[in-house]
């Protein structure tokens, strides 16, 4: 075998047939094919599994017992493999705490910048802080004009209510005369303050009056050290005539109260052994890299405890309709209950008021003493086994009364029930930056490190370039190499097409994609050499105009000496990669062999392959020949969240739209947390849900529901399957139940189902797989050795169907199910609705926690076509198309453009332009990502939008429809509408 290529022998894993291929290294080489003809078996399934298997055993014995045994992919040989490396798309994180910053290490570096060259500033009055020695501080009088007049004193008292009469005389029996007193001098021999103790008071002791020079350095140095022992550590120079433009420090004030004899304004300047603000008075912790991580107590708002929210009861909530009576309108509060109608009808009785009046009707000082509690007692009877029990205290308030059970509770039923009356705020300490208020006083170059985590990646990096020559000598000595790696890691990000997103962003609201081009992009940061790189579609989420990015990142990589196998659908990847690998000839059963591979010139010449055919031409999703007309539209107003411009978007009623735009240009901001959200709290009478800030939403009469189809799992646990999800699984166990075998031993439906004890095998639980925890490495799942993954026990085993056990159901596609169920017609739709949207391929029992966001997203709307449907529903989707060849797309476009034909709406974000295309009408934003986006730069048909040259959906979209005149007419509603550039 050549040294210059992978090569698999013999790989059956799932549906591949006996395959044979060969890989070459130090390539890009894209496997693609039809959904389900076998691509994510032979790269993930296949070659990083066997990859990571003999990285396993290479470990030693001791290492391996903590590790677990890897089963050996179906596969006879794999030869010529390198360390492999799987960036696919889960989510880079779940957890609330991990940001774009951390998950990349730039907030690694950040941390490391700010903790070395940092200057901590006060958080309450912001004046620079810092802990010097009595040398230090010595110096920089002597940098002081030569001649120039400075009083050196030791300020023993500071904004204290007090007489002071025991600190006057003990400052006169150690010698001291001269004080100045809330500005004003004394001589303490002759002239003792009467001070009013009432009132804050400032107490400086004159220990020393010094002209500055040279010979005067023993002098001042002796008076600096006896003023720091005389006040703890802090030293104030006071300079009555100060030099013009003297400078020492940001901690200098002017102070016209501490004047020479002839009155001239003085200048005053404060120092401190310790990093305190001797000013304010508070003492600063140790700058430390901790200092700046939100998942430790040092750096961790105290409030929030580094999350950036809070929890907080909601009155809107709590009140959800104030027309009901008062004792009804407590949603919290059943008056039913003893205690919550003790409550209220004694503190109605108190402001008398009856409990039938309704709550909007009350004066707003009585609803407020309900909601919130009174600070006047209220006389409480309650009626006892032992007769009336009287009490006199204030009323808790509803709101309160939440709060408090929520912090006390050790019952997650009650803490669930409160839940639902609160809802996630931005912590009104730390502001959503999750730092305390020391950390974010300490800047780099005149800038915190919460402000550079709100920046987009592109901002932070153009604020990084260059900032050497803004610091001092010694800082650009210790930041030099950290800004590198801070710049490098920057510059990754931007090249893989990421710099709208910001460091501060959540990691668990990225979608897959992004979440893969982050992990790409720190596998380039790592700068390793002969690594077999696996990747799962990274060009999912990504415009048009952005690929060209992502594909030089990839070429970037294999230069490096790097191979890379990418499962990829989109037609530029392929155009440029050195090897591609076409899968098929069909999905599931149909595929796994190889249909044609070579240069994709190859490929466009082989008269079998599906995708040759799309990348010829011979094949194609065609335009609509009619766009659909509408006279009703759905408008948002005025809407602004994140970074949406005050815009105005109109969802045309009974119409198909693509929402579209470059990636961060505010398409899933418009969808998510504006349009979904909005309408869900209104027709759902879902308050749980908080809408982003707009104006409002008008048309909402035109639609009866709506329904957002996303791409978040169907299921958290391998237990949930397309099966049980849209509920085939019910009508397969319904007929086992039927079978002979199961009336003869009373089994009834239930005995046929995995999640309850009976019929499942209890080793595994009913899951089939046992985790196993890999401490460094990702956890593996291994399959249970009680039941051999079949997740059922040995005697429901016993029971078939047509020769077929429920296990062996579970084993089948959804293309094998169809042909099995004929004769069920409640079974056969189900599974034909899941062939339509792309999904033949699937098995009916793999666990969710496998499935793509695509797949899952697809699952969801075979699960709303088989709903009986009335029409008038708006449908909302985001990215339909991700994981689908061109054929499937094309039964997917179908599958949308039949559900707009029966009356509903629909709204989609996609990339793919076939579908957009197939609009009738397109909403595109941008022109930009980030900050640089959220406007509307285009509207109209598809054919409208291709005319518009600032629209960069425009541009790619004129090659995917007849020709489009940019400088046509444009009349009626085809007309674009394009605002700035």
């Amino acid at each position: 075998m050549s040294e210059d290529v992978i090569e698999v022998i013999g790989a059956e894993e799932h549906n591949l047939k006996d395959l044979d291929v060969t890989i070459p290294r130090e390539s890009l080489t894209v496997v693609t094919g039809l959904s389900g003809s076998g691509k994510s078996s032979l790269a993930f399934e296949t070659i990083y599994a066997e990859g990571q298997r003999r990285y396993i055993e290479s470990l030693s014995a001791y290492a391996r017992n903590f590790l677990g045994q890897m089963d050996k992919p179906q596969v006879e040989s794999v030869e010529g493999l390198s360390p492999a490396i799987s960036i696919d798309q889960k989510n880079a994180a779940n957890n609330p705490r991990s940001t774009v910053g951390t998950v990349t290490e730039l907030h690694d570096y950040l941390r490391l910048l700010y903790a070395r060259v940092g200057t901590p500033h006060c958080p309450e009055c912001g004046r620079e802080v810092g802990e010097q020695s009595a040398q230090q501080m010595v110096r920089r009088i002597l940098e002081l004009p030569e001649g120039t007049k400075a009083k050196i004193a030791a300020p023993v008292v500071r904004d204290q209510k007090g007489a002071f009469e025991d600190t006057f005389d003990d400052l006169v029996s150690e010698g001291y005369s001269r004080v100045s007193v809330d500005g004003e001098s004394y001589d303490l021999a002759y002239d003792q303050p009467d001070l009013d103790e009432n009132y804050d008071h400032t107490i400086d002791v004159i220990v020393d009056r010094v002209r500055v020079s040279e010979d005067a350095r023993s002098r001042i140095t002796d008076s600096v050290e006896t003023a720091l022992e005389e006040a703890d550590g802090v030293l104030k120079v006071i300079l009555p005539d100060p030099p013009e433009d003297v400078e020492l420090g940001s901690e200098a004030r002017s102070t016209g109260d501490l004047a020479d004899d002839e009155g001239a304004e003085a200048l005053a300047v404060e120092f401190s052994e310790e990093l305190a603000c001797v000013h304010c008075g508070i003492d600063l912790p140790e700058i430390e890299t901790r200092s700046f991580s939100f998942n430790s107590p040092h750096g961790a708002c105290p409030e929030c405890e580094g999350i950036g929210e809070t929890k907080e009861v909601s009155e809107e909530l709590v009140v959800e309709d104030p027309s009901k009576p008062l004792k009804d309108v407590f949603e919290p509060w059943s008056y039913n209950r003893s205690y919550y109608r003790t409550q209220l009808d004694n503190v109605a009785e108190h402001f008398d008021v009856s409990v039938e009046t309704p709550f909007e009707d009350l004066d707003e000082a009585v609803r407020e003493a309900f909601l919130w509690g009174t600070d006047e007692a209220v006389h409480f009877e309650k009626q006892t086994k032992n007769g009336v029990r009287h009490k006199t205290e204030p009323f808790e308030g509803v709101i309160p009364n939440l709060e408090r059970r929520y912090g006390e509770t050790d019952s997650d039923r009650v803490r669930d029930h409160i839940e639902d009356y609160m809802s996630v705020t931005t912590c009104p300490v730390c502001e959503g930056t999750r730092l305390n208020a020391e950390s974010r006083a300490v800047l780099v170059d005149g800038t915190s490190i919460t402000a550079v985590n709100q920046m987009s990646i592109a901002d932070a990096l153009d604020h990084f370039e260059g900032m050497e020559e803004r610091l001092s000598e010694r800082d650009r000595t210790i930041a030099t190499e950290i800004l590198k790696e801070i710049r490098a890691r920057l510059g990754f990000m931007v090249e893989v097409g990421l710099d709208y997103l910001t460091l501060d962003r959540e990691a668990s609201t990225l979608s897959g994609g992004e979440s893969q081009r982050i992990r790409l992009a720190t596998q380039i940061g790592s700068g390793l050499v002969g690594v077999l790189y696996v990747l799962d579609e990274p060009s999912i989420g990504l415009h048009q105009r952005d690929n060209d990015r992502l594909l030089n990142t990839l070429e970037e990589l294999r230069d490096l000496g790097n191979t890379l196998i990418v499962v990829e659908h989109d037609e530029e990847t392929m155009r440029r990669a050195d090897e591609v690998v076409d899968l098929g000839p069909g999905p599931g059963r149909h595929g796994g062999e190889v249909v044609a591979q070579g240069p994709v010139e190859e490929i466009v010449a082989a008269e079998d392959s599906v995708t040759g055919d799309y990348l010829a031409g011979r094949e194609e999703i065609p335009v609509p020949a009619d766009r659909r007309d509408w006279t009703e539209t759905i408008t948002v107003r005025g809407a602004r969240q994140h970074n949406l411009d005050d815009v105005d978007v109109d969802i045309p009623v009974g119409a198909f739209t693509a929402i579209t735009g470059v990636s961060g240009s505010g398409k899933s901001t418009l969808m998510h947390d504006i349009l979904y959200k909005a309408l869900a709290r209104e027709m759902n009478d879902n308050t749980s849900v908080d809408p982003g800030e707009h104006d409002g939403i008008e048309g909402v009469d035109a639609i009866e529901s709506v329904r957002l189809i996303d791409q978040s799992p169907i299921g958290r646990t391998p237990r949930s399957n397309p099966a049980t999800y849209t509920g085939v699984f019910d009508y397969v166990r319904e007929r086992f139940a039927e079978t002979k075998l199961a009336n003869q031993r009373g089994y009834d439906k239930g005995r046929f189902s995995f999640n309850v004890k009976g019929g499942r095998c209890e080793a595994c639980g009913g899951q089939g797989r046992v985790t196993i925890e890999m401490n460094f490495l990702s956890d593996v799942h291994v399959p249970c050795e009680e039941c051999g993954g079949d997740r059922y026990n040995d005697e429901t085993l016993d029971v078939t169907l047509k020769g077929k056990t429920i296990a062996d159901v579970l084993e089948m596609t959804v293309e094998e199910a169809f042909e099995f169920f004929q004769s069920d017609g409640r079974i056969r739709r189900r599974l034909e609705l899941l062939k339509d949207v792309g999904l033949g391929y699937m098995k009916l029992g793999q666990p969710s926690t496998t499935l793509s966001g695509g797949e899952a997203q697809r699952v969801k709307l075979a699960e709303e076509l088989g709903k009986r449907d009335s029409g008038d529903t708006l449908y909302l989707l985001d990215e339909p198309t991700t994981g689908l060849h061109k054929a499937d797309e094309r039964k997917l476009i179908d599958v949308l453009q039949r559900l707009t034909d029966r009356g509903n709406t629909i709204a989609v974000i996609e990339h793919e332009l076939d579908l957009v295309k197939n609009a009738d009408h397109i909403v595109d934003l941008g022109p930009e990502g980030g900050e640089r986006g959220g406007r509307i730069v285009a509207t109209g048909t598809p054919e409208a939008v291709a005319r518009v040259e600032a629209s960069h959906t425009g541009r790619y979209l004129r090659d995917k429809l007849p020709a489009v005149d940019v400088d046509g007419p444009r009349e009626n509603r085809d007309a674009a509408q394009a605002s700035g550039d």
